[in-house]
């Protein structure tokens, strides 16, 4: 048995120290907040109650796989998940509204077909189904295996696009440029819009990204009843049914070394939480503060850097009076259009978010990039296009900036990690899960797999699996 001191109460950290703790060791975990679940918070106020980070789960499978390896308790025996169905309503630049089902292609194209014209519901379907390509070639180096040395490789675009005629190709295209040369119009605004709520500016995006919309559509968007905190709660929990250990209030302030690898943690207080292993769910930007003067990352390696750090998030929580409408949807993404912001409203139908039936509580989130300047009052000019009679309705609202999350997770900048996506020469690629300094093991958003609930949960298995396996550890399975 071994001893393994973890750093952070995030979902990777925990993910990894249920695992860890079912495989016989001895798990500590070190949180610097009173709480767990690291970016996945809840504020609540006068019966109102809002997820301040992650609203919705894609992948569950990942948390019911965490369950089943973890105890006898199945994951919807602590948790009520629930498919979103409409899966998205969109308003584009231009005001048209097009409301999508969930895992329904055929829905889908029908939807698109009425809105945009015949056609446009195949176009759309051939597209993803190259992104269905794209996803079963990096699924599992990208998801399910540990980062490979030569990451590089995976830096290649796996999108297999459409080549226009006459033309030779010097580099792969864009996302953009892909979704105006293969969907075009209105349909290429619908793709766009929604790897942009990943953070990503399809412009910049391989066209890989296609990638998180066919996850979308094939496995769906869920929520959890009592919002997405419930899924803290619930591996929380199951943390403290393995017996792993929760310290908080602990801030750590270096990571101990002795004969050449990670033998603990120095905390605030002067104690030092001796470990045979160390596993950091912090940033991994951050992390070489614990570790001065030290190289932790290989010779070759991917290393932490701005480009795949993610970037940040405005959000406005509103309480409204007045009941949801029989007609709202879970999720609305309303486009960029006359010098607003293009927007994701979150409207769930759960009387566990409101005081009563004659309230409801919204969320507004806008992705701020380094050279945006909006704030709460474009946000719900842009979220009326959603909710209409928005500003009439708002009894309070309250705001968090990329600084409130900075704060309240320890992400640098409050930036929100996106996905591992391949392409764009590895750039979107995050640290691997272990480090130049043996015994030292990253898990969460900030590392492989990268960003995302679901993505957060792969890195905690990756984690355990090498701790476990060692050397020989080949990926989840």
């Amino acid at each position: 048995m071994a001893r393994i001191a973890v750093i952070g109460a995030g979902m990777g950290a925990m993910a990894a120290a249920a695992r860890l703790a079912v495989a016989g060791h001895q798990v500590t975990v070190h949180e610097r907040g009173a709480t767990y679940g690291g970016a996945v918070g809840q504020y609540t106020r006068d019966g109102f109650a809002f997820d301040t980070g992650p609203g919705l789960l894609h992948l569950p499978a990942v948390y019911r796989d965490l369950f089943v390896k973890t105890g006898k308790q199945p994951l919807e025996s602590r948790v009520e998940t629930v498919q979103v169905d409409p899966a998205v309503r969109h308003v584009l630049a231009d005001r048209t509204t097009v409301t999508l089902p969930g895992i329904s292609r055929g829905g889908v194209a029908a939807a698109l077909d009425e809105a945009f014209g015949e056609g446009a519901g195949e176009r759309w379907a051939a597209f993803l189904n190259r992104a269905r390509d794209a996803w079963d070639a990096t699924r599992r180096p990208l998801l399910e295996e540990p980062l490979r040395a030569d990451w590089q490789v995976l830096g290649r675009d796996p999108y297999p696009a459409v080549r226009k005629s006459g033309l030779l190709r010097r580099r792969p295209p864009t996302l953009a440029e892909a979704a105006a040369r293969e969907l075009g119009g209105p349909v290429a605004e619908l793709l766009e819009n929604r790897v942009l709520a990943y953070g990503l500016d399809p412009r910049t995006a391989p066209a890989a990204a296609a990638v998180l919309p066919y996850m979308e559509q094939t496995f769906g968007s869920w929520y959890v009843r009592g919002g997405i905190r419930a899924l803290a709660t619930a591996v929380y929990e199951r943390c403290l049914e393995r017996r792993v250990e929760f310290a908080f209030g602990a801030e750590v302030t270096g990571v101990a070394v002795r004969d050449g690898r990670a033998a603990g943690l120095e905390l605030a207080d002067g104690r030092e939480s001796a470990a045979d292993a160390v596993v950091s769910g912090i940033d991994p930007r951050a992390l070489a503060g614990l570790l001065p003067g030290r190289e932790l990352w290989p010779d070759g390696a991917r290393r932490p850097e701005p480009g795949a750090a993610g970037t940040g998030r405005i959000t406005v929580l509103c309480a409204l009076r007045g009941a949801r409408p029989a007609d709202a949807v879970h999720r609305t993404l309303v486009h960029a259009a006359d010098g607003r912001p293009a927007v994701t409203v979150l409207r769930p139908d759960d009387p566990g978010t409101r005081p009563d039936a004659d309230h409801e509580a919204v969320t507004v989130r806008a992705v701020a990039g380094p050279g945006d300047r909006f704030g709460a009052a474009e946000l719900l000019d842009a979220a009326g296009a959603a909710v209409p009679g928005l500003r009439e309705r708002l009894l309070w609202h309250e705001v968090r900036t990329p600084a409130d999350d900075e704060e309240a997770t320890g992400a640098l900048g409050g930036a929100v990690p996106a996905p591992a996506l391949a392409g764009a020469d590895g750039r979107l690629l995050h640290p691997a899960n272990s480090t130049a300094l043996p015994g030292l093991y990253l898990a969460g958003g900030g590392a492989h797999p990268g960003g995302g609930l679901a993505h957060a949960g792969m890195s905690g298995a990756l984690v355990a699996g090498l701790i476990v396996e060692g050397a020989d550890f080949r990926g989840s399975r």
